[in-house]
């Protein structure tokens, strides 16, 4: 069984934590992110320490379920909007590059046409070099998607 749910969620000081019932609202430097909570988790906060408190409301195996994801999300949301989160991606072969247009990732990965990406309003796509892409942004689950369909436009052999 997961102990993730136990443990309490450290605020830095630069994020702003607001509570209202279920939903839970965090506010920092790289900007704000929102999400409404099960009701088989309650959230509280001890202001004077600054951390963030999950609890089960039920004993059961839902919210013991949810009480974990609950914790990790809410930590997720807390990082995202302090720090963000990055993937690195280094495109390896022959004539592979990736470029940008505007704000779209333009890869020549070997086909006989370029593959032009739509970049996420919430992300941003930085090409360090032809052959170095760094996808950022405050929400690691979307990071971590466009970054896993950049790699599947010609997946690894």
């Amino acid at each position: 069984m997961s102990r993730i749910g136990k443990k309490f969620i450290t605020v830095p000081k630069t994020v702003n934590v607001k509570l209202e019932g279920q939903k839970i609202s965090v506010d920092g430097p790289k900007g704000s992110l929102s999400r409404i909570l099960p009701s088989l988790v309650c959230c509280t906060m001890d202001e004077a320490e600054g951390k963030i408190f999950i609890e089960k409301a039920q004993q059961t195996k839902l919210s013991q379920a949810l009480y974990g994801l609950s914790r990790t999300l809410v930590a997720n949301m807390v990082t995202g909007v302090s720090e963000g989160f990055q993937k690195r991606l280094q495109i390896t072969g022959v004539g592979y590059r990736a470029q940008l247009d505007g704000k779209d990732l333009v890869l020549n990965m070997g086909y006989s046409h370029p593959v032009k990406m739509v970049t996420p309003k919430e992300l941003s796509v930085n090409v360090e070099s032809p052959t170095i892409v760094v996808v950022s942004g405050m929400q690691k689950d979307l990071v971590g998607e466009f970054a896993a369909k950049i790699r599947s436009v010609r997946p690894p052999e």
